[in-house]
């Protein structure tokens, strides 16, 4: 049954205690009970932003370049079904100063139609392209699969029928609890596949892409040189933060995207 508004204000207030909630993943009998009612079934994607991927094979496809946001956009190219919500209920909640609070979630799929109409409208193909292609301009990163948390507190289902395309800045980001939360859970929220950050001869210690950048605290500084450690989702914000352009980000096969695609295709029925 689709949430009533004061629900979900109760649980924009209550937002800013998730990272609590994250480090009750890690005690085994409230870990266990979480990670059925929240994640069980979950497979979400962080995808890098176009502007920093290097390709590092012969893409063989004239005149047009395989970009991480393919994968958005063939999901809603696919679906029958596409829903925008009226604000982001992370950036809403922590009164966001730095992204557009009003650039919320795009949902894709059946489900999607049993939201409460007061929490955002059904759209149309192009007007869910368009949103996309505005987050992307803000700086704001996709994050892409099937996610139970969504069909709890928005009251939909079934899981299979409603696909969620979050549009996540590093402030605010409900996945700022990665760091805190158990491994097995936060496995669930991976990096797309093939991609490889690097840090280059060319750092120089200055220590910018460890404050407030990185969303799971992947980066730190060691002999003052900075390193990025298994946590790296590859959203790509430190490649663009770099003032020397020390950090890259690479794929090293140019299926990524069919690869991405195919991974989150028998998870979530958008049709």
């Amino acid at each position: 049954m689709a949430r009533p508004l004061w629900l979900v204000k109760l649980i924009k207030v209550g937002f800013p205690g998730r990272f609590l909630i994250a480090k009750l993943t890690k005690v085994p009998i409230i870990g266990r009970i979480l990670d059925h009612w929240l994640f069980e079934g979950d497979d979400i994607i962080y995808l890098p932003r176009d502007g920093v991927i290097q390709i590092n094979k012969p893409v063989d496809m004239p005149g047009e370049m395989v970009l991480p946001s393919q994968v958005v956009d063939y999901f809603i190219d696919k679906a029958s079904y596409h829903w925008i919500m009226n604000v982001c209920i992370c950036r809403d909640a922590m009164k966001c100063k730095q992204y557009p609070i009003d650039l919320g979630c795009l949902f894709l799929g059946e489900a999607a139609l049993g939201i409460n109409p007061q929490l955002g409208r059904s759209v149309t193909k192009e007007e869910a392209l368009e949103h996309v292609q505005r987050c992307r301009e803000v700086g704001l990163v996709h994050l892409v699969g099937r996610n139970k948390l969504d069909t709890v507190w928005l009251g939909v289902g079934p899981g299979n029928k409603l696909l969620t395309v979050c549009n996540c800045c590093p402030c605010c980001c409900l996945w700022r609890a990665l760091p805190h939360i158990a491994p097995e859970i936060g496995a669930k929220i991976a990096r797309m596949p093939g991609v490889t950050v690097t840090v280059t001869d060319a750092c120089v210690g200055c220590g910018i892409c460890t404050e407030d950048v990185c969303f799971v605290d992947a980066i730190h500084m060691v002999d003052d040189h900075a390193v990025i450690g298994d946590a790296c989702r590859g959203c790509g914000r430190c490649v663009d933060i770099c003032p020397d352009e020390a950090i890259e980000m690479s794929i090293d096969d140019t299926q990524f995207v069919e690869k991405a695609i195919n991974r989150l295709s028998p998870l979530v029925d958008v049709s």
